[in-house]
């Protein structure tokens, strides 16, 4: 198994770190020439430092133990908030467990925000939305998301969803071996075309757009996060899907408009629809612009976290040490299949009740959570208080990060927190998710700044992994992957071959 301990994932999430340190080095040196620093508070309210050659130690470290090894001895050290410090370039605050986590995702935009740390989104979708319209505008737009992704319009959504993968698995034999990853991609990618991008995009663009999408991942590497605009290959592949995809979705968005009025009830539930029908609280309707660029940022990050997690499910699932795992999760959809007497399982009405399929998927997010850290910007003191009872005071333009990786496997939260254990974890008795209150689990966000796509998330994962447990014996062929680290994306590396044989008593 790829320990998070000694590379994998841990890996990523140290290089994260770093990455971190160096968009908050450039981001002050952008703020210096605009303004300057509010006086900060005095020393000894200011949380611990690590710097100098004790920085440099806890780096070596990281490199030799494990990225999440050597935080848990800064945290056992210094407490759960503790500051990186390198003198006269950057300070960067890291909020470590469920107490010090709730500032993080409770603080209010005028205590902490984003700042600029996520301007390297801007060339991935373009101009006039996210995070290069003020926080009015960003807040206006995510209310549109917010609708289109309401848990009963995801819901009027899984038949399709469940057509959609009944579909492409057909086209499976009777037996073969497969790379699990394409499949993934693939077979997601034509669900978000059908129930986001509109059935235009899902019946004549599709192969062109799962491609375009490819290219605009591959854009998105660590040096993205603080040179986004440098001419590499990979940036200009990103740039050219980008304007490609643009002129797809607009050349969709006008012809709608021209029509007047959806052609179907159908093509009035997609997201595609939802957004051009948006309004803003003034009144303005959505450009054709924002429209393509809201587009192309809903389905950008809910493909590549569903297809990241996915993958990564079935992984864990046909190769984990505890064959018990994968026989549970099959067991379950044979028990529902049974309650159907043969039948054709309504999806719309049992989704909610594969709880054992669920647990699989959020113990999957937890050790392989799409964004490892994540962090913001403190713009006036920021007053705290840590599980040892301490009180700090983190000053106005201190880089605050959020650790959920280390956060997923604290000792006193997660028992043996290296080991995937999706029944026991989460079941009846344990429910180690909320073990220490609401943020003991970051997979999907939280408080102010929770997932919105989390539902519409576990509900695709859930209809295609039901349709393989259900129709397929399946089984790995490859090794354990690690992760591939040269992206943002957390994926598994390499090709992940898993070998299929149809199963005469599932039913589709």
């Amino acid at each position: 198994m790829d320990d998070p301990t000694n590379g994998g994932g841990g890996a990523m999430w140290l290089t994260a770190v770093a990455v971190m340190l160096t968009i908050a080095v450039v981001t002050r040196r952008r703020e210096r020439k605009s303004s300057n620093r509010a006086a900060a508070t005095g020393r000894a309210a200011a949380p611990p430092e690590l710097r100098g050659a004790a920085l440099l130690w806890c780096a070596l470290s990281a490199l030799r133990d494990g990225p999440l090894e050597a935080f848990r001895r800064q945290h056992a050290k210094l407490g759960s908030v503790f500051t990186a410090s390198l003198p006269g370039l950057v300070k960067l605050t890291f909020l470590v467990g469920p107490e010090a986590s709730r500032y993080f995702y409770l603080a209010p935009e005028t205590e902490i925000s984003h700042g600029r740390i996520y301007e390297f989104t801007i060339p991935l979708f373009g101009r006039g939305v996210g995070y290069d319209v003020d926080l009015a505008t960003r807040s206006e737009q995510t209310r549109f998301y917010l609708d289109a992704l309401h848990a009963r319009k995801v819901r009027a959504s899984i038949a399709a969803m469940v057509e959609e993968v009944e579909d492409y698995f057909s086209r499976w034999g009777e037996a073969g071996v497969v790379d699990l990853k394409h499949e993934m991609e693939h077979a997601l990618l034509l669900i978000s075309s059908r129930c986001l991008l509109g059935r235009e995009v899902r019946e004549s663009m599709v192969d062109e757009v799962c491609t375009l999408f490819r290219d605009l991942a591959d854009g998105l590497q660590f040096i993205s996060l603080f040179l986004p605009y440098l001419p590499t290959p990979a940036h200009r592949r990103r740039d050219r899907a980008r304007v490609r995809l643009t002129e797809l979705f607009t050349k969709v968005i006008r012809s709608r408009k021209s029509s007047g009025a959806p052609t179907s009830a159908a093509e009035d539930d997609d997201m595609l629809q939802r957004l051009i029908n948006s309004r803003y609280k003034d009144g303005r309707a959505t450009t054709e612009a924002e429209v393509a660029a809201l587009l192309l940022a809903v389905v950008f990050a809910g493909k590549h976290t569903s297809y990241i997690t996915s993958t990564w499910t079935g992984i864990h699932l046909l190769s984990d040490s505890d064959p018990t795992h994968l026989a549970a999760a099959i067991d379950e959809q044979d028990q529902l299949t049974a309650r159907h007497h043969g039948a054709r399982v309504d999806y719309a009405n049992v989704v909610q009740e594969m709880t054992t399929l669920h647990r699989c998927i959020k113990e999957t997010v937890r050790l392989h959570p799409a964004s490892p850290a994540l962090a913001r910007r403190v713009r006036k003191n920021l007053a705290v208080r840590t599980k040892e009872g301490d009180e700090y005071v983190i000053p106005e333009g201190h880089t605050v990060m959020s650790t959920v990786l280390v956060n997923h496997h604290l000792h006193h939260i997660y028992k043996n927190p290296h080991v995937y254990d999706p029944p026991g974890r989460f079941g009846p008795g344990r429910e180690e998710d909320n073990l220490a209150g609401a943020f003991s689990y970051l997979g999907f966000s939280a408080g102010r700044h929770v997932c919105l796509g989390e539902t519409f998330a576990y509900t695709q994962i859930k209809v295609l992994w039901s349709h393989l447990l259900k129709n397929f014996d399946l089984k790995m062929v490859s090794p354990f992957p690690k992760t591939k680290l040269s992206t943002m994306v957390a994926e598994p590396k390499g090709k992940v071959m898993v070998s299929y044989r149809r199963r005469r008593q599932g039913h589709a």
